[in-house]
């Protein structure tokens, strides 16, 4: 499985992927962390605001800073 935090490298995006990786902890989930910075390919996959993240390329929430809670909360089902 690969997690992907979209956006461009900006501070918001940086505490996303701290919170990910937190989750991913937490829930003792084995995932592959990428950033994806291009917008191009951001917009592609549908996120139109950012910081955001996607599971296997699938978006799975987009538009603030999730805390690690919210995202073991989603990543729980593919645990």
């Amino acid at each position: 499985m690969t997690i992907q935090i979209l956006g461009p490298g900006c501070a918001n995006c940086q505490n996303l992927e701290k919170n990910v990786r937190s989750a991913i902890e937490q829930i003792g989930l084995e995932a592959e962390v990428e950033k994806v910075t291009d917008m191009d390919q951001i917009i592609e996959m549908g996120v139109m605001r950012t910081p955001g993240y996607a599971v296997d390329g699938i978006p799975v929430g987009s538009g603030k800073v999730f805390s690690a809670e919210e995202v073991a909360a989603k990543l729980q089902p593919y645990k």
